[in-house]
């Protein structure tokens, strides 16, 4: 999707006016604002909808709209949705994809990406991986081994959160198409259609209201390629090392962190809190830098005494 650009004349004469336009500058354009008043009248008039029309209406909605995607059922039901939309009107951008690679994917994810790509060839997809590293023993060299046991809020954020945020940067995105449902249980169960969170990112979440009966019939009466690890009881798939089966009545994301009280990976959660973590991880090396300095102070001190003596 380009940027549209208008001769500095034709900028000025909107400053002059007071307006701007879709024929504006992108710089000369408000971001967009919605009230609570406005998100509430948008989320109770979307709950009617089916997936495909709020899609639709979400298409001609925002400007630099992506979905994000670990390639999960409802992500690729959005992904076909996408793809007939783009049948309905051939002349319309495309909307980009962007897909976090953690590098601890399981290798049925990445055969499920290559398929994908292979089936919706107009979709462009955006892949960010942990910063500075682009395997799992680059990553290792430089974090340590089993970081997702050692430190896991430092996990999330160099594999997942800070990737996310560059992704955002880079390609400047205002909204994202997410694949969340209320069905799955946990902190999602009341989800709303549209959110935003505490930076502004506008999260549309066009499956909300389904259940993974309704996106798993999705799936196979359309033929869209799915994981096949969901052949062998997984239903929420991430990354491998904190991801198994789930039993019969569980919860469809029960498989995710197995044990432990986490049920989110992290771009779902507050940037604040991350905001938070990196602020104390930074104190605490400053106390650590710093405790280092006195001790080689006193050590030159105890030194200079012995050779007085």
């Amino acid at each position: 999707m380009g940027v549209h650009r208008e001769s500095t004349s034709s900028n000025q004469s909107n400053l002059e006016s007071g307006y701007a336009s879709g024929a504006s500058s992108a710089g000369s354009l408000a971001a967009i604002i919605l009230t609570k008043q406005h998100l509430k009248f948008l989320n109770n008039t979307l709950n009617n909808l089916e997936p495909i029309d709020i899609l639709r209406w979400a298409k001609i909605t925002f400007p630099n709209l992506y979905q994000t995607t670990a390639f999960g059922v409802s992500g690729l039901v959005t992904l076909d949705m996408l793809s007939k939309l783009q049948i309905e009107t051939p002349s319309a951008p495309s909307i980009d994809a962007i897909f976090l690679d953690t590098l601890y994917h399981f290798q049925e994810t990445l055969d499920l990406v290559e398929k994908a790509k292979a089936r919706y060839p107009n979709v462009h997809l955006h892949v960010y991986k942990p910063e500075g590293v682009s395997t799992a023993a680059e990553f290792e060299a430089r974090h340590g081994q089993e970081l997702w046991k050692t430190n896991a809020d430092l996990y999330d954020w160099v594999a997942k959160v800070e990737p996310a945020q560059r992704a955002y940067s880079d390609l400047a995105v205002a909204a994202v198409l997410t694949g969340r449902r209320r069905s799955q249980g946990a902190k999602r169960e009341s989800l709303d259609i549209i959110e935003i969170d505490d930076a502004g990112l506008i999260k549309i979440n066009p499956l909300a209201a389904w259940s993974f009966k309704q996106v798993d019939d999705y799936i196979k009466n359309n033929n869209v390629p799915y994981n096949k690890l969901l052949d062998r009881g997984y239903k929420s798939v991430g990354d491998w090392h904190s991801t198994e089966p789930v039993k019969e009545g569980e919860d469809e994301r029960a498989g995710r962190w197995k044990g432990q009280a986490k049920t989110e990976c992290g771009i779902h959660n507050n940037r604040s809190k991350y905001a938070q973590f990196l602020f104390e991880a930074e104190q605490k090396k400053l106390q650590e830098e710093l405790a280092a300095k006195l001790g080689e102070v006193e050590l030159t001190q105890e030194r200079s005494e012995e050779i007085a003596a």
